[in-house]
């Protein structure tokens, strides 16, 4: 009985030995970062070329200039001797609140969407698919228009307003909401539920460290509740209670006091939330159907309820799969936030990369700015993220 023996396998006759390859490697590479450098020196050259022959004056003093003209909604102060530097702040104010405020909504709105949609009862679960492929489906641009020119402009005069409560209003100069005020002791106030907040999350981190150690907990949640709730209170007592609200009134044709929220930021609010929230909703369904089926019935076997399960299972290892397409979605909405220079929101794009590039007749800067301010807030939004991130994975690093 004769065996076959296995030669070992052959060399390939022309093959390159290994500092070959890594050579070869960084030849390539060092052509390419050569042509990319090359392009950027045309560009470059282009440009200072064409300025030169345009004759335009270069430079960001023009930023000192008083700007000379009034935006509709502003968050700092904003006065006649304003500057164009004045009306880049409040631009670029009026973006990040935009964006911050899409992104909580779509985000809550998104996670119960995506719920929904594993949901067994059929109709949730109907409801909550049809809304995802129904917003999926229609151009951001073409929602915004609808809550904006159909939704919100037909809306009833200050006399016929919506009311909630007798605390807000929305009618079609806006919605108008309470303005807090600030009284004497509030500084006390806000510093001791800073101070408690604080050694709330100490004695968090306390009971977290014993828990994992020994199995169960320093305190309980009722005991840690009040004893950080209990200072506050007294604080808030001895102070007078210094927090209290200015409400709108309805006064001749409009209203009063309060806060008013113009009705191109409710527009752009809710086109980008309910735009946001139907992308969320996938992902987090996706997230958690990544988790193991297994676990989950191993759960319920020892005897853990559905609200445990979802705590300390599912959603701690649907977090790792949600987190980086879930800030990859809260850029896409900063970049989103374009858009409400079609129905006249003062943002970066309007008041900025429009108005005040017309006025100045200073392009290259204007632009400059504006792409680095869209650029910086994307950047400080994906850190975040990333360092969540890289709290929640298994693997430390």
């Amino acid at each position: 009985m004769s065996t076959d023996v296995l030669s070992p396998p052959h060399r390939a006759r022309f093959a390159l030995p290994h500092g070959s390859l890594a050579w070869r490697a960084f030849v390539i590479q060092a052509i390419v970062l050569a042509l990319i450098a090359a392009f950027l020196a045309w560009v470059a050259a282009n440009v200072v070329s064409n300025i030169a022959r345009l004759n335009i004056n270069t430079g960001f003093s023009f930023l000192a200039r008083p700007a000379g003209f009034e935006i509709a909604q502003k968050l700092i102060s904003f006065g006649e001797a304003a500057t164009y530097f004045d009306v880049f702040l409040v631009a670029l104010i009026n973006t990040v609140v935009l964006t911050v405020i899409a992104i909580v909504f779509a985000t809550l709105l998104g996670f119960v969407i995506g719920l929904a949609r594993l949901s067994t009862n059929q109709l949730v679960a109907g409801v909550a698919a049809t809304y995802v492929e129904v917003i999926r489906n229609i151009p951001l641009l073409l929602q915004l228009f609808y809550w904006y020119f159909a939704v919100l402009r037909p809306l009833p005069g200050p006399r016929q307003s919506l009311d909630f409560f007798g605390i807000a209003f929305l009618n079609k100069r806006g919605l108008f909401l309470p303005y807090p005020i600030f009284e004497p002791g509030f500084c006390a106030l806000l510093t001791t539920i800073a101070v408690m907040v604080l050694v709330g999350i100490v004695l968090a981190w306390m009971n977290n460290r014993h828990r994992m150690r020994s199995g169960t907990g320093l305190h309980s949640v009722r005991a840690i509740a009040l004893f950080l709730l209990a200072p506050p209170l007294l604080v808030a007592w001895l102070t007078g209670f210094p927090l209290s609200w200015d409400v709108p009134a309805l006064a001749g044709f409009n209203f009063a006091g309060g806060m008013t929220v113009i009705p191109e930021f409710v527009a752009m609010a809710i086109a980008l939330s309910l735009y946001g929230a139907a992308y969320i909703a996938e992902i987090v369904r996706s997230g958690i159907r990544a988790v193991s089926v297994g676990q989950i019935d191993a759960a319920r076997a020892l005897g853990l309820r559905s609200g445990a399960i979802n705590r300390f299972i599912v959603i701690p290892q649907a977090l790792r799969v949600i987190l980086p397409p879930l800030g990859t979605q809260y850029i896409v909405l900063l970049k989103n936030s374009s858009l409400a220079a079609a129905i006249a929101y003062p943002d970066l794009m309007l008041v900025f990369a429009g108005t005040v590039l017309n006025q100045t007749g200073q392009p290259l800067e204007v632009m400059l700015i504006t792409m680095a301010s869209y650029a910086l807030i994307g950047l400080a939004i994906g850190a975040a993220i990333n360092l969540l991130n890289r709290r929640v994975q298994l693997v430390e690093r």
